[in-house]
């Protein structure tokens, strides 16, 4: 089975529960969705989707966040802290410096943990609550564990988070903590912290939602819902082209099944979706490896190295769904150096917006771009930022300017700024 932006509406099979149902993406096998726990096909293990016997339409949509999507989602509503409804900030100076015709930044660093994983886990576990198990964990760079430990205590469940030790910023780590998690420091890479996870899981120990659980995507998908709706409601019409970071290429992914669900409803056209564009950091690029060698599979890096934490990833476990939606789309992946990732995080500091470097991948992706007239200078490009500056504050203490030292009397004061 191929993912594509067909105008085909799913048929509900015999074991879908109210019109929901898992289905693999490459053998095509259907499952009921809450009778047993299960993250990949069992046949031939291949990655799972939600499938919906009625996609809603736009005028379904009420209310405001993640669960203003509930016609989109498994359920009407979900463990949840007032996740979504992030800020599609107007950045004038970054526009017109990049040069497309319009730049918007959908910041979901402004999301309760400060990252774009709360809207994954408010689905998540409202799923792990359904299926009856009372232990969550992940693998993670850092975001995933402090969602997950936020919305794991706010459901009443045990979290379990294990971390690559000593590449993992303090923000992160505090809130898991603070939340109330376990958290296990593996002597290892953030692949390795997930093979374990995937074992744990594998043996009933706990409930995995990293994005390999097919849940997480459908409330991350609300990001691309909101952006097309901010879109519209601001320039009647739906950004040409979206960028983002890819670490495990779950947004990638989330994405692409939101779009291909509004053109099987009939509420896009196929010709109207925007062009998916993943960047990653040059020392963690297996996904643009992929793209650029025309490949059907990722080949996993072992070694990988970036100064942007959250997508230090060198084996993206979504990319059998993100790699055609990067390619149904007219998209493309380019990979950045850490110093234009760097340089990216200040030029958004410049318009007031604070995110931490994996986020600021995608304006450093945006630029290359441009610079090698791959994006042109007429498109509607939304840039997304997917975690708070907070999130790692060496790196912005790194990024930014120096505390100056200065007596402590307004003479002084006053002579120091006139040097």
């Amino acid at each position: 089975m191929s993912l594509s932006l067909s105008t085909n509406q799913p048929r509900a099979p015999d074991n879908a529960d109210d019109g929901v149902w898992l289905e693999c993406i490459d053998c095509g096998d259907t499952f009921a969705p809450f009778e047993d726990v299960r993250y990949t096909c069992d046949d031939c293990d291949g990655l799972l989707e939600v499938r919906y016997a009625d996609l809603p339409t736009f005028d379904d949509f009420e209310g405001q966040g993640v669960w203003r999507y509930a016609a989109a989602l498994p359920f009407d509503a979900g463990v949840s802290i007032q996740e979504g409804a992030t800020p599609l900030y107007e950045v004038p100076r970054l526009e017109d410096d990049i040069g497309v015709e319009t730049l918007r930044i959908k910041h979901e660093g402004m999301n309760p943990t400060g990252s774009f994983k709360d809207r994954g886990m408010t689905v998540g576990v409202r799923v792990a609550a359904e299926l009856g198990v009372d232990r969550l964990a992940c693998a993670s760079t850092g975001n995933t564990s402090a969602a997950l430990a936020a919305y794991g205590s706010r459901g009443g469940m045990e979290t379990l988070v294990l971390l690559p030790a000593g590449k993992v910023a303090a923000g992160k780590i505090a809130q898991a903590s603070l939340h109330g998690a376990r958290i296990l420091e593996v002597d290892g890479n953030f692949d390795a912290c997930l093979d374990i996870v995937q074992e744990l899981a594998a043996g009933g120990e706990a409930y995995l939602l990293n994005s390999l659980n097919p849940f997480r995507l459908e409330g991350q998908k609300t990001i691309g819902l909101e952006i097309l709706e901010g879109f519209l409601a601001d320039y009647d019409a739906v950004p040409d082209r979206i960028v983002l970071p890819v670490g495990n290429a779950g947004n990638t992914s989330a994405l692409y099944k939101a779009f291909r669900e509004l053109v099987q409803a009939g509420e896009l056209a196929e010709g109207d979706v925007p062009k998916l564009t993943g960047v990653q950091a040059e020392g963690a690029a297996p996904m643009v490896e992929a793209i650029e060698n025309g490949a059907d599979e990722v080949q996993r890096w072992d070694d990988v190295e970036t100064r942007a934490t959250a997508i230090r990833i060198g084996n993206p476990v979504n990319a059998p769904k993100a790699l055609p939606g990067i390619r149904e789309t007219g998209g493309t992946a380019v990979a950045v150096s850490d110093e234009a990732i760097t340089d990216a995080q200040r030029d958004l500091a410049g318009e007031g917006i604070g995110v931490e470097p994996a986020s600021a991948a995608s304006v450093a992706g945006l630029r290359k771009l441009r610079s090698e007239g791959i994006a042109d200078d007429d498109e509607r490009v939304a840039c997304l930022t997917t975690g708070h500056l907070l999130k790692d504050p060496d790196a912005a203490a790194a990024a930014g300017r120096e505390p100056e030292p200065v007596p402590a009397d307004t003479a002084g004061v006053l002579e120091h700024l006139q040097n």
